[in-house]
């Protein structure tokens, strides 16, 4: 049974199609999922106030029925130090197709992850891992396994990963906390396998995955 926020957030989304982040990143946190401490504005006062409350430096993305893909209409702004930086990606957001506000949160670091889901017809459920980041569609280097998955199955995902020692540390670099990414990928399979019957699709890219924890960077959710 889905929570009451979760199917709130379903049922006042399903005639636009898919979810805005805010709600997605609601989502996300209802079931245990980590994400950055945020806050959606549709003022520049208010967005200033949360700005102080987050602390900087922040992301800054579009919030807009009418943008679903937010880099690709200049949406999303990182590394805002300050009042008059986010002074200008107000402004500059402002100007986009169906501009509803600004969607602000704590900048996160790590190595940059996908995990995904789409509900196939033939298989129900099934869940996606690889490197993400805007590379992913060059690299192509995933992972796919049936829902609901186990600790064993997310092993043996990131096992068959061709990138597979980035995760596990390489060159000095601190390998990703792997207890953490198993929480993060059996919390996301249970959702999926809860609101399989609503859901076509569900992208977290990037997840960053590091020695303390994973945080998921991204999300959207596609509606059926």
């Amino acid at each position: 049974m889905l929570s009451p926020v979760i199917e709130t957030i379903l049922s006042a989304s399903a005639d636009r199609g898919w979810v805005l982040e805010p709600d997605a990143k609601r989502i996300m946190r209802e079931v245990g999922l980590n994400v950055p401490d945020f806050r959606y504005a549709t003022q520049l006062e208010a967005a200033a106030k949360s700005a102080a409350e987050l602390g900087y430096p922040l992301v800054a993305k579009v919030v807009s029925p009418a943008v679903l893909h937010k880099s690709e209409v200049g949406g999303v702004a990182v590394g805002i130090d300050s009042d008059a930086a986010l002074q200008d990606v107000f402004a500059r957001f402002s100007r986009i197709e169906g501009f509803a506000g600004i969607h602000l949160e704590k900048m996160a670091r790590g190595l940059e992850l996908i995990v995904g889901a789409k509900v196939d017809a033939q298989f129900g459920p099934v869940i996606l891992l690889g490197l993400g980041g805007t590379g992913v569609e060059i690299y192509q280097d995933v992972a796919i396994r049936m829902a609901p998955l186990s600790a064993p199955d997310v092993g043996a995902m990131v096992d068959s990963l061709t990138g597979r020692k980035l995760l596990k540390g390489y060159r000095g670099v601190d390998p990703v906390n792997m207890e953490k990414l198993t929480h993060t990928l059996l919390l996301f399979s249970a959702l999926v396998m809860g609101i399989e019957d609503r859901i076509a699709s569900i992208d977290l890219n990037p997840v960053l995955c590091a020695k303390e924890a994973c945080v998921i960077a991204d999300a959207r959710i596609i509606l059926r």
